[in-house]
Parts: C-alpha cells; sequence; structure tokens
C-alpha cells in the first residue's frame, strides 16, 4: 500500500481524496519511483472535472513528479535503482510511488534537485517545443502569450526573450502583469482592462505578431487567430476557458497557420524526449530561465490547490511535497 490523492468520480475538487492505494509490482518495462515532489498543472483539472475523460476509474491524478528510482520491472535497462528521475505526461503523480514506464524517466542532472525537476518538466518541455519546435523564435520575431504569468507562461515568455524575439503577455491582473514583465515580456496587456487585439495591432503598427500561444481557448482564439502577421501561426494546446467550437477553426483568416499541440506528440521516442529535457535543463542552468516555485502543498492538500489553481490564486509553479 501507499498513500495517494484518489478520483473516484469526475467532478469538483472535493472529489480528490486522500487514502491508501494499492500499487502492485512494476511490470515488464516499468520502474517503481518513490516520489518525492510531484508538480501541479491545468490539465490536472481537466481530468478531475472530466472534461478531459478517463479511460478507468478510480485512478491517481498528476502528470508530474520527481524521485528515486527504487524497483525495476524485467527487461528495463533506461535507468537503475538508486538513479533520481523525473517524468511528464503519465498518470499518477498524486502519490507517494509511481510505476512508470522506464524509457518515460529522465535521469537528473546533480545540479537539479527534484523539487524544481517537479516544479518544471511538464511545464518546462510544454515551453521548450512551442519557442523552440512549434515555432521556433529568434531575433525580430513577434510572440503573443497568454497567461503570461502561469506556469508555463512564466517559462515561456522568458526562453522567447532570451532567443531574441518581442514578447506581448496578456494577464488577468495588476499583480500578475508586474510578475509577466519581470518574467520577459516586453508589453503586458491586461485583458479584463482592454481589448488585446486592439493593443496588439497597435503594438505591432497593424501587421500583428508571428506567433500566438494560446492554451485558454474558447473566450480568446477568435482575437487569436485576428492577431496573427501574415504566415503566423498560432499553437492551440489548452482551453482553460471551455472547448473551442469545432466552426470556430474555420474562421482562421488566409494565409495563418494553426497547430494543435501536446507535449507527448513533441516526445514520442526517448530520443526526442531527452533532447527536450536536456534543452530545458541547459536554459535553466544558463540562468536565462528561472523556475518559480509560488505555492507549496502537502499531497494530503490536492484539493485545496485544484480550488485555488481554478480561482486564479496562483503564478508560476505549484508543487506538492510528498
Amino acid at each position: 500500500m501507499t498513500k495517494a490523492v484518489v478520483l473516484h468520480t469526475p467532478g469538483g475538487p472535493e472529489n480528490l481524496s486522500w487514502e491508501d492505494w494499492d500499487l502492485p509490482p512494476p511490470a515488464a518495462g516499468e520502474a517503481r519511483v518513490r516520489q518525492t515532489f510531484a508538480g501541479l498543472n491545468y490539465v490536472d483539472t481537466y481530468l478531475r472535472s472530466g472534461r478531459y475523460p478517463l479511460a478507468t476509474l478510480p485512478v491517481v491524478l498528476g502528470r508530474e513528479a520527481a524521485g528515486v528510482v527504487e524497483t525495476l520491472g524485467d527487461g528495463v535497462d533506461t535507468v537503475r535503482v538508486g538513479d533520481r528521475v523525473a517524468y511528464s505526461s503519465h498518470l499518477g503523480g498524486y502519490a507517494e510511488a509511481n510505476n512508470v514506464p522506464a524509457d518515460r524517466l529522465v535521469p537528473l542532472p546533480d545540479d537539479v534537485g527534484d523539487e524544481l525537476a517537479a516544479a518544471m518538466m511538464l511545464k518546462g518541455m510544454t515551453a521548450q517545443f512551442l519557442v523552440r519546435q512549434t515555432r521556433p523564435l529568434g531575433p525580430g520575431d513577434t510572440l503573443l502569450y497568454h497567461a503570461a504569468a502561469g506556469g508555463v507562461g512564466l517559462i515561456a515568455c522568458q526562453w522567447a526573450k532570451h532567443l531574441g524575439a518581442t514578447v506581448i503577455g496578456t494577464v488577468g491582473s495588476a499583480d500578475k502583469a508586474e510578475r509577466a514583465k519581470a518574467h520577459g515580456c516586453d508589453h503586458v496587456i491586461n485583458y479584463n482592462e482592454e481589448d488585446f487585439l486592439e493593443r496588439v495591432m497597435a503594438l505591432t503598427g497593424g501587421v500583428g505578431v508571428d506567433f500566438v500561444c494560446d492554451a485558454v481557448g474558447r473566450t480568446t482564439i477568435e482575437k487569436s487567430m485576428q492577431a496573427l502577421a501574415h504566415h503566423g501561426v498560432l499553437a492551440s494546446y489548452g482551453a482553460a476557458s471551455g472547448q473551442v467550437a469545432p466552426e470556430t477553426w474555420a474562421k482562421m483568416p488566409p494565409e495563418r497557420f494553426l497547430v494543435k499541440t501536446t507535449l507527448p506528440g513533441y516526445t514520442k521516442t526517448r530520443e526526442q524526449l531527452l533532447a527536450a529535457a536536456n534543452d530545458l535543463f541547459a536554459v535553466v542552468r544558463s540562468g536565462a530561465v528561472r523556475i518559480e516555485i509560488n505555492q507549496r502543498y502537502a499531497l494530503k492538500e490536492a484539493a485545496q490547490a485544484h480550488a485555488d489553481l481554478e480561482g486564479r490564486k496562483t503564478t508560476g509553479s505549484t508543487i506538492f511535497v510528498i
């Protein structure tokens, strides 16, 4: 038995319960990780609420954690017992231990602590595929990033600025505007006070931006499309405000590009996974990107953490101490 935060029925944060969880021995190709820290991500709330249906219930949520390899299943040769590792995009982070496909585990360098890894693996590699792969950014490019003070946003905006891009971020409060300015944004738009499309067009002389990163969804997507410059790229990788209606995609102006992105799509092979992780470690190690851990909760406080995240009371990265 291990302790875990378990979801039996989709719904609100109150549906998360702290209880004993029967974790079987690792199967062939798996490694058991004794977890030390886990990350909180917005996708966790989609899974908990039922917005993203789960194949089986009950289930342990959490798609990002760090710890130490404790036991190996048959045929594992990518990690060893005692290795410090982290992972993203695999369920089971909200637990004291988890069985993870060994080829999805990233060995941690000595200068990357467990807490830091749990705070940045999913969010940081999401930022990596956005600014380094979906639409590689460089000097002269302009980025519009929605939710710039969020966990992915603070990383992506710093990284984009480091690459030489001009960064425009949207936020929902004055406090978040100040945080976004301190983390790479050249211009910050409070969407509760002004129309972000009008401001973007004013800032770009009516041209629009080269790249839009939109994980907000229904309430922003149409104006995100209109904010694109000729041959601009819109990356849609979430739906915090609700799913986009299928007919909305037809409103994309001509000579613009839509990419619906997911982290697993950019890390299909182990080589891709390690390349993205090492790129992230390097930019953090250089100091160009700072990982802000602004909230810490005990794992059994997961329901409160979900409520705070959905209530827009969090900024940067949030971790669970296990």
